[in-house]
């Protein structure tokens, strides 16, 4: 894609209705299923009402992830075809390297298989028992990493960041005030400040390049590296172009290398950020960098290819830089802020205002009847499965866990998150998705809790199986069919 395609994200109508655009066209498809109600009934019982769990034959649309399953460009596929297969010192990786330098302005590159990998690398180079990690806003993966190294986190978010509807444009802006009193009561202790970009578990909200700017001078100012996990920096981007007047002249790459600029270490998910495949650590300084380098071979691959095949390097390479497009890193959001307006407008509870990664459902509001031990948010995602085909993914109680005396540790939000991948669905079947949730919306009486049957004691959400509490799948089943019919 050339980067100087439209900026255009959305299209208004004579009728006055503004629609999102795509700014690509489908050239190869791939065919899905909608299952009727009952065989989505007993996929979610074999499942063990855990949506990870599904077999893909099972589902309609999947909205579990944006994570691997972004559309790729027809650039970065051509791009596969030229991959050096290299085991050291593979051109592919210098390709790689030149764009990573392009778009972050950093000089040395770590790869890793995935995100959480990097991540993984990052927590053993530098925490320690007794680190304290402060951040706007953890990640499932962060947290355990973290833990695992014997340190904790301290989360940082503003008041207000977590209320499911509010006009502040930049809920994921870390607190800078306590960030200060955290840093000067933990001398020592502080490994590094770490920074998400359009934070995962509270609705992919964003942070402001003002905010950034301010955690990197109290980081800094007392010798503490900050560290931005970039992975949805790009949609994180969009959002400061679009809501921050600093931001609004200036252009897609140069707000990228200010963001850049602020952080000691950059990592990301290329399954995000780029719509490819691996991950990468960043950084410019060579401390830092030899303090990492050493375990790269140790656990993803040698330091040119990090545990990737170099096919997904060459796609990550122009994936990096297709992420200057805003018609690329525009798309989700725009479909997004579509859906949840619309959502909003019709009384479904979402999360407000629309933010990076998927339409975020208020699971509290949508099902008061559900205590938070009867796990809302994952009765909700189940329900909508029965209803709708629909794979979406809880972003509540049960992706937190249990504290050391095996008491549940609350969640701040109890979301159903319905991912939009970037580049892969229509505008069609987000109406069909607005339709079924309003139509579950409508019936929401019928759903009831849910309870563990298998808990795995670290990331249990991936794999843990759960059962209805009562009958209530098979109700709301039956009450689908009355209304629908043919039971599609």
């Amino acid at each position: 894609m050339n980067p100087a395609t439209s900026s255009v994200s959305a299209i208004s109508l004579r009728s006055g209705e503004s629609l999102p655009i795509e700014f690509h066209k489908v050239r190869v498809v791939q065919r899905v299923n909608l299952a009727p109600v009952e065989r989505r009934l007993a996929a979610i019982r074999e499942a063990g009402f855990n949506t990870f769990l599904l077999p893909t034959r099972d589902v309609f649309l999947d909205m579990l992830t944006d994570s691997g399953t972004n559309a790729m460009s027809d650039t970065q596929v051509a791009a596969m075809s030229v991959a050096d297969d290299a085991y050291a010192g593979s051109a592919s990786f210098e390709r790689l390297l030149e764009a990573a330098r392009e778009l972050f302005g950093k000089e040395r590159l770590l790869p890793a298989h995935q995100g959480r990998a990097a991540e993984h690398v990052i927590c053993q180079a530098f925490v320690k028992p007794g680190s304290v990690v402060p951040m706007n806003y953890h990640f499932t993966t962060t947290r355990a990493h973290i833990e695992l190294a014997g340190g904790e986190i301290r989360e940082l978010l503003r008041p207000g960041s977590v209320e499911p509807r509010s006009t502040e444009p930049f809920k994921g802006n870390i607190d800078v005030l306590a960030l200060e009193r955290v840093l000067d009561e933990n001398k020592g202790r502080v490994p590094f400040v770490r920074m998400e970009a359009s934070t995962n578990l509270i609705g992919g909200q964003p942070f402001s390049l003002a905010n950034l700017r301010a955690a990197s001078v109290a980081a800094r100012s007392r010798g503490v590296p900050l560290v931005l996990d970039a992975s949805l920096l790009g949609e994180n981007v969009w959002f400061m172009k679009r809501r921050e007047a600093a931001c609004s002249g200036m252009t897609i790459p140069q707000i990228f290398r200010e963001a850049s600029a602020l952080a000691d270490i950059v990592y990301f998910s290329a399954r995000k950020i780029s719509s490819s495949r691996g991950g990468a650590i960043m950084t410019s300084d060579d401390k830092l960098y030899y303090a990492m380098r050493d375990l790269i071979p140790l656990f993803e691959g040698f330091l040119t290819y990090g545990g990737m095949s170099t096919k997904e390097i060459e796609s990550m390479a122009v994936g990096l830089r297709e992420s200057c497009d805003e018609a690329v890193i525009g798309q989700s959001p725009a479909f997004i802020e579509h859906l949840a307006t619309r959502l909003d407008a019709a009384g479904v509870p979402v999360v407000l205002p629309p933010g990076a990664l998927g339409c975020h459902v208020d699971a509290r509001a949508f099902l008061p009847q559900l205590g938070p031990a009867d796990y809302p948010a994952g009765a909700l995602v189940a329900a909508f499965f029965i209803a709708s085909g629909v794979r979406g993914m809880e972003r509540g109680m049960i992706s937190s866990s249990r504290d050391a005396e095996g008491k549940e540790i609350p969640a701040d939000m109890e979301l159903m998150r319905l991912a939009l991948p970037r580049r892969v669905y229509t505008l069609s079947q987000i109406r069909f998705v607005e339709d079924r949730l309003e139509w579950l919306h409508e019936n929401r009486e019928l759903v009831g809790g849910l309870r563990f049957v298998e808990e795995p004691p670290v990331l249990r959400f991936f794999t843990g199986r759960l059962e209805a509490v009562g009958d209530w799948p098979e109700r709301l089943a039956a009450k689908y069919r009355r209304d629908f019919g043919g039971g599609l």
